[in-house]
C-alpha cells in the first residue's frame, strides 16, 4: 500500500483555495459593476429629472444644462436628448432644437414624439416641406398622434393648401372629437377659400368644446366682417375681450367694424383701447388716423400717421396716408414728399405714384404728373391708365 503524499495533498488543496477564490473575486466584481452601472443609470434619470422642472419653471439654460450632464452619464440616453430639443425650441434655437431631436431618433428610431417636435421646429423656420415630412414619419410610427395631423394641417395652411389642411385637421379630429383648436384651425383654413359659413360653424364647435377660446371667437368676428355682418363681427371681437382684456387685435379690428359702420368715434375708442394694451401697434395708429380723416380733422390725421412712423419708419402706408392728407389740406410740397418716402420703401406702390401724379397736376407741373401717373399705369394702377387713355398718352 502506497503512502499518503502530504506535500501532493497541500498543493491540492491550496489551488481548490485559489480558485475558489478567484472566482469569488470575479462574482463580487460582477455585483459591484452591476450596482455601479445602476447607480450611473439611477444619476441619469435624476439629471434628466431635474432638466425637466427646470424646463417647467421656464429655466431653459438649466435645464440644458442638466440634459448634457445626463447624457454625459449615458450616452445613448434618447429622453435627454429629445428634452433637450424641447428645451432649445422654447429658447428659439430652432437649428440646435433639430439637432437634439435628430440624435435622440439615431437612438430610437421609432421615436414618433420627437419627429413630431423635430416637425414644429421646421416650421418656425419656415421649413414646411420639411416640417410635413417630419409629421408624416411621426405618423407612419404612430397613426393614433392627433398632435402631428394637426401640426401637419397648420403647416399645410402655412403653405396656402387650405383643402389639404382642412383633411389633416378632420384627421386629428377624427382621433380627438374634443380638439378644439383642430376645429378653430380648420375653420380659418376654411376662411382661406372664403367658405365663411363653413368657417364659422368650425368655430362655434371650437367654442363649444372650449368656451374661452378667445381666439376662435376673434376669427369668427373676422368670418362675420367678410360676409358684410358688422354687428355679429364686433359682438365676437366682445366675447374674445372679454375672455381676454389684453387683446389688442380685437380691439383694433372692432374699431375696423366701427369704422365699416360709419361710427368713427366709436373706431377711434377701439384704436385707443389697442394702443393703451400694445403702444407699438403701428397699425392702430394708421387706423385711428384714417378714422380721424373720415370726420374731417385732418391734424389729428397726420398726427396719427407720424406716431404710427415713429413706431415703425419703413410703413409704406402711413407715408402715403399722411401724403393724401396733406393733399387735401392743399400742402402740396408736404404730399409729393410722403408719396416719394412710401415709393422709396415701396418702388411698386402703384396708388402712391398715382397720388403724386395728381398732386403735381394740381400744382401745375404736368410732366411731372404724367411721368408719375405712367409709372402707376405700369404698375397696374387702373385710374392712372384710364386718365392717360383720355389723352392718347401711352405708358
Amino acid at each position: 500500500m502506497k503512502k499518503l503524499d502530504i506535500k501532493s495533498l497541500i498543493i491540492g488543496v491550496l489551488a481548490i483555495i485559489v480558485i475558489f477564490a478567484i472566482v469569488l473575486i470575479i462574482i463580487l466584481l460582477g455585483g459591484i459593476n452591476n450596482e455601479h452601472k445602476t447607480i450611473v443609470s439611477d444619476d441619469a434619470v435624476a439629471y434628466n429629472n431635474r432638466g425637466v422642472a427646470y424646463g417647467n419653471k421656464g429655466n431653459y439654460d438649466k435645464a440644458i444644462e442638466c440634459f448634457h450632464k445626463a447624457i454625459n452619464i449615458n450616452p445613448d440616453d434618447a429622453e435627454a436628448y429629445y428634452n433637450m430639443g424641447i428645451a432649445y425650441r422654447y429658447k428659439g434655437n430652432y437649428d440646435k432644437a433639430i439637432e437634439c431631436f435628430q440624435k435622440a431618433i439615431n437612438i430610437n428610431p421609432e421615436y414618433a414624439d420627437a419627429y413630431s417636435n423635430m416637425g414644429f421646429a421646421y416650421g418656425e423656420k419656415g421649413n414646411y416641406d420639411n416640417e410635413i415630412e417630419c409629421y408624416q414619419k411621426a405618423i407612419n410610427i404612430n397613426p393614433d398622434l392627433a398632435e402631428a395631423y394637426y401640426n401637419m394641417g397648420i403647416a399645410y395652411t402655412e403653405k396656402g393648401n387650405h383643402d389639404k389642411a382642412i383633411e389633416y385637421f378632420q384627421k386629428a379630429i377624427n382621433i380627438n372629437p374634443e380638439y378644439a383648436d383642430a376645429y378653430s384651425n380648420m375653420g380659418f383654413a376654411y376662411g382661406g377659400k372664403g367658405n365663411y359659413d363653413k368657417e364659422i360653424e368650425c368655430y362655434q364647435k371650437a367654442i363649444n368644446i372650449n368656451p374661452d377660446l378667445a381666439e376662435a371667437y376673434y376669427n369668427m368676428g373676422f368670418a362675420y366682417g367678410g360676409k358684410g355682418n358688422y354687428d355679429k363681427e364686433i359682438e365676437c371681437y366682445q366675447k374674445a375681450i372679454n375672455i381676454n382684456p389684453e387683446y389688442a387685435d380685437a380691439y383694433s379690428n372692432m374699431g375696423v367694424a366701427y369704422k365699416k359702420k360709419g361710427n368713427y368715434d366709436k373706431a377711434i375708442e377701439c384704436y385707443q383701447k389697442a394702443i393703451n394694451i400694445n403702444p407699438d401697434d403701428a397699425k392702430a395708429y394708421i387706423n385711428m388716423g384714417n378714422a380721424y380723416g373720415e370726420k374731417g380733422n385732418n391734424e389729428k390725421a397726420i398726427e396719427c400717421y407720424q406716431k404710427a412712423i415713429n413706431v415703425n419708419p419703413y410703413l409704406a402706408e402711413a407715408y402715403y396716408n399722411m401724403g393724401i392728407t396733406y393733399g387735401e389740406k392743399g400742402s402740396y410740397d408736404k404730399a409729393i414728399k410722403c408719396c416719394k418716402k412710401a415709393i422709396n420703401i415701396n418702388p411698386d406702390y402703384a396708388e402712391a405714384y398715382y397720388n403724386m401724379g395728381i398732386t403735381y397736376g394740381k400744382k401745375g407741373s404736368y410732366d411731372k404728373s404724367i411721368e408719375c401717373l405712367k409709372n402707376a399705369a405700369r404698375l397696374g394702377d387702373k385710374d392712372s391708365q384710364e386718365i392717360l387713355r383720355k389723352f392718347d398718352i401711352f405708358w
